[in-house]
């Protein structure tokens, strides 16, 4: 990634609420931005995978996920629906004209992008079974 400050955004949540980054400015905590879609299998499993073991993450790290859906205005209303659905407990953020997906130059979801202290500190591309652990174990050593 060409730079380390997260940009500045400004998003809408499933209650149509504006979110930015003033919401995730906490001192030391550590922010996972897992882009996804709804038609991205690979991106379900990873937040399937993340949800399960989400529980421990925030027991041992002080640690939070924000699920940004990268669906444009024709399949967003699917983002909702499937989020219910799996019952995640994640914050979730519409990128739905796709703004903050192109400053952060990302090409395919899924895309995970971690941030301490409004820096970016580790980014992830892609998803295989098991790389939560993966992505675990790095958090843990920030």
């Amino acid at each position: 990634f060409a730079q380390n400050t997260f940009p500045k955004f400004s998003l809408k949540n499933l209650e149509e609420e504006t979110i930015s980054n003033s919401n995730f400015n906490e001192p030391d905590k550590i922010y996972v931005f897992a882009f996804w879609a709804t038609w991205c299998a690979p991106c379900i499993q990873e937040l399937d995978a993340i949800n399960d073991v989400y529980f421990d993450w925030k027991e041992e790290l002080n640690v939070e996920v924000i699920a940004v859906s990268i669906d444009d205005a024709r399949t967003s209303k699917r983002v909702k629906p499937m989020v219910n659905g799996r019952d995640w407990d994640y914050t979730i953020l519409l990128d739905t004209n796709q703004d903050l997906k192109r400053v952060l130059s990302i090409a395919n979801p899924p895309y995970t992008v971690v941030v301490k202290n409004g820096e970016i500190v580790h980014v992830q591309s892609g998803h295989t079974p098991g790389s939560e652990n993966e992505l675990f174990e790095k958090l843990k050593s920030l």
